[in-house]
């Protein structure tokens, strides 16, 4: 009997993935899906078939533009942005942040290390990066606030960054990975530290011309 998942008639989850191995030998083969979300968190796998909504594709480049531009600028390492793989085996996760930062040291000390697909370049981070980001969408909340913080902490990761566009203003927090799992920096005065980078970030929101909003991720 074939037990494949067929979603929405179109895409297709082979019967033989059944693990985290597996799971990867399908996501970096010719026949994984060209659009839609898929992770593998603990022997399970979790779809999201849902277009993107402007507020998440907004703010999620703004982080993009300054913690990318911050990271380039000072030879930080590696700032990996929107479909870039992630995996972890301790954690038994396999997963797309929405950002994820990996220092020179982290890669250096081979806490992380870039896997090579059928091309000549990376098509996944394994391992620990020193942190993630994730930004709330509507069909979200479970995974980002409960599933990856559990996950994230047992992957070790330092800082977990989580970003709710829903909320008015949109909320930012860093999550700071202690022996309990992950607990919230204490703002100070509308800035947020991150001890990765050894500096603040503040997110404020405005609407533009259009009654839009509009993002501003400030840093010093």
């Amino acid at each position: 009997m074939n037990n494949a998942v067929v979603i929405r008639g179109q895409i297709r989850i082979p019967e033989w993935v059944k693990d985290l191995d597996s799971f990867h030998h399908w996501t970096e083969s010719p026949d994984y899906p060209d659009s839609g979300w898929f992770s593998y968190f603990r022997g399970e796998i979790w779809v999201d078939t849902s277009m993107e909504e402007m507020n998440h594709n907004q703010v999620k480049g703004e982080f993009a533009i300054v913690v990318g531009g911050l990271v380039r600028a000072e030879r930080l390492g590696r700032y990996f942005h929107d479909r870039m793989r992630l995996s972890n085996v301790d954690a038994d996760l396999s997963s797309e942040p929405d950002g994820m930062f990996v220092s020179r040291a982290t890669l250096k000390e081979g806490r992380v290390h870039l896997v090579e697909g059928s091309v000549d370049s990376p098509v996944r981070v394994e391992g620990t990066p020193d942190l993630v980001l994730e930004v709330i969408s509507e069909g979200s909340i479970k995974k980002d606030t409960d599933v990856l913080r559990e996950l994230y902490g047992k992957a070790g990761i330092p800082e977990y960054w989580l970003v709710d566009p829903s909320e008015e203003p949109a909320s930012f927090e860093i999550l700071k990975l202690g022996p309990s799992g992950y607990v919230a920096v204490r703002r100070q005065r509308g800035w947020v530290k991150s001890a990765v980078f050894g500096k603040s970030f503040q997110l404020t929101q405005e609407a533009d011309e259009d009654g839009h909003p509009e993002y501003r991720l400030a840093v010093r």
